[in-house]
């Protein structure tokens, strides 16, 4: 990681009072560079894999929400390794449309709507 080095001493001191703490955190690690390192879909399934079953053997209640997302759109989590892209873009226009649409409600000129809402997101 790009600890100074004082973070770096405080780390070893925390982590050597919580070794627990230490394996948590070289979990989040290890998730992180599967997503960092470009792997394809196959690859990639397969560390996902073994980093999902380190979490359920240890069965550490901290990574409850990563593991129950992984389980409910893995298919879908594993498609960011084709091209290596997400759909925030996507999240982040809805949201700006919703927001407009909440400021503006019954809005009656459907043209000049759009006209603004393209002008707000450009």
């Amino acid at each position: 990681s790009k600890w100074t080095e004082s973070q770096r001493i405080r780390a070893e001191i925390i982590f050597e009072h919580y070794p627990e703490l230490k394996s948590v955190y070289d979990l989040a690690i290890e998730l992180t560079n599967v997503y960092n390192k470009h792997y394809d879909k196959d690859v990639a399934r397969g560390k996902l894999a073994l980093w999902y079953n380190k979490i359920e053997k240890l069965g550490y209640g901290c990574f409850r929400t990563v593991t129950n997302t992984m389980q409910n759109y893995y298919e879908t989590i594993l498609n960011y390794f084709v091209n290596r892209e997400t759909n925030a873009f996507a999240e982040s226009f809805n949201a700006k449309i919703k927001a407009f649409r909440a400021q503006f409600r019954g809005v009656g000129d459907i043209p000049f709507f759009i006209f603004r809402l393209c002008k707000l997101t450009v």
